[in-house]
Order: C-alpha cells, then sequence, then structure tokens
C-alpha cells in the first residue's frame, strides 16, 4: 500500500502567527490523492486522457493541532469506500507523529460528456485496484481496533 505523501508547509499557507490557514488542508487532501494514484499506476492524467473524471462532490475535515510554517505533514489516505459510482477516501495528517488533522472526500465518476460512469463495468481495472485498497484499509482499522 503506496498511501503516504510528504508536504513541507511554505510560508504562503500561513497567517501571521505562521499557523497554517484551514483552507490549505484540504489543498494537500486533492495533492495526497493525486500522488497515491499516480504512484500506484492510475496518473490522474491518464484517467482523464481514458474519459474517468472523478470530481468532489463532498469534503469534511477536523482539526486536531496546528501545523505551522516549515513543518513536513506527512498525509496518509485510505479508500473507505467503493462502488461503482461512488469513492470515499479518508485522511489523516500528522507532523511529527502528532495527528493534526483528518478528514474524507467523497467523488463520483462521470465521462467527458458528464454522464455518469459505473466503473465497475467501464473500467473494472480500475475498480479492482480501488476495492483492493479498501481491502487494506479495513485490515488497519480491524488490526487497530485491537
Amino acid at each position: 500500500m503506496n498511501n503516504s505523501y510528504n508536504h513541507v508547509v511554505q510560508y504562503y499557507e500561513t497567517d501571521q502567527m505562521g499557523v497554517v490557514h484551514h483552507s490549505n488542508y484540504f489543498r494537500w487532501m486533492e495533492e495526497a490523492r493525486v500522488y497515491f494514484l499516480k504512484n500506484n499506476g492510475y496518473d490522474y492524467k491518464k484517467l482523464e486522457d481514458d474519459g474517468i473524471i472523478s470530481p468532489v462532490i463532498a469534503i469534511d475535515g477536523k482539526y486536531k493541532k496546528s501545523a505551522k510554517f516549515g513543518d513536513t505533514v506527512n498525509i496518509k489516505l485510505y479508500i473507505s469506500e467503493v462502488r461503482g459510482l461512488k469513492l470515499k477516501i479518508y485522511y489523516e495528517m500528522y507532523v511529527e507523529n502528532n495527528l493534526v488533522f483528518t478528514g474524507n472526500s467523497e467523488h463520483t465518476f462521470i465521462s467527458k460528456d458528464m454522464k455518469f460512469l459505473n466503473i465497475e463495468k467501464t473500467f473494472p481495472e480500475f475498480y479492482n485496484f480501488l476495492i483492493n485498497e479498501k481491502e487494506l484499509y479495513l485490515k488497519e482499522v480491524a488490526k487497530s481496533s485491537k
């Protein structure tokens, strides 16, 4: 499972106190998602060229602690739900092993002509990859709850 991404906090991402502005966590979720897909053989550009567009339809997050200028934020993402038309991703962000943020993004799949796309039927290889990642996540959750 190649689900980890590091982001170094830039000065422009902070406020006058050097604390990360809240909107950046959502940007980092996208950075991590694009990185995750690319490093697992599903480059976003190639997916779109193949006809899979995956807009965000819902997003949320919880701030646990502040990240600051110069911190390296380790972002872990997990596929938490997959259906033919829907994908949910869960994110955890850490600074030096301290949890600073958790979040979720929800996506749907559409074609270039803006029609819903059932990836289970139209792109089974990609669907199976996502299902496998979801199974790995569920094993991780089960292991951590023991």
